[in-house]
């Protein structure tokens, strides 16, 4: 938007451009750019970041060994009962959580990290948007997205 305001301005000053078309123009893209920040508030949630992505693999240990050798990346927590690792920089937020399940070697679901996340509240506004919230031991609290896949709703950290 700079540049059009910067090309909008050198056309008036070069006289190519009247003073009307050019308070006009400034008028039409201040506009656009309210448009834009009312859309982007209409919004229900602020995404800030994607929280993890949780793979199904055959077995854990390559798949840690893989991590931990490739990516730096330290077991931040366990899940032994559920045959989960998660992972990520020590002393960080966990990137990839791994799930000893079949099938294997899928995405099953990513989460995004949404500010001010409470769960009663996420609820109702997917309701209203005609989405029906889940939560199991595999994905957590989520929705699904229009394809189909899980999609993990978490805290912003």
């Amino acid at each position: 938007m700079e540049s059009a305001v910067e090309k909008l301005v050198d056309d008036f000053e070069e006289g190519h451009l009247s003073r009307r078309d050019l308070v006009k123009a400034l008028t039409a893209i201040a506009a656009a750019g309210t448009a834009t920040s009312a859309k982007a508030q209409e919004t229900p949630f602020v995404s800030t970041a994607i929280d993890h992505i949780s793979v199904q693999v055959e077995t854990l240990a390559p798949s840690i060994e893989f991590y931990q050798t490739i990516f730096g990346l330290s077991i931040l927590n366990q899940d032994e009962a559920n045959r989960i690792v998660r992972m990520g920089p020590a002393g960080g937020s966990i990137i990839v959580s791994l799930h000893e399940k079949a099938p294997t070697g899928i995405v099953d679901h990513y989460a995004i990290a949404v500010r001010g996340f409470e769960q009663q509240r996420v609820t109702q506004a997917l309701a209203e948007h005609g989405l029906e919230a889940e939560q199991n031991l595999d994905y957590g609290f989520y929705v699904r997205d229009p394809a189909g896949i899980p999609v993990q709703i978490v805290g912003s950290r």
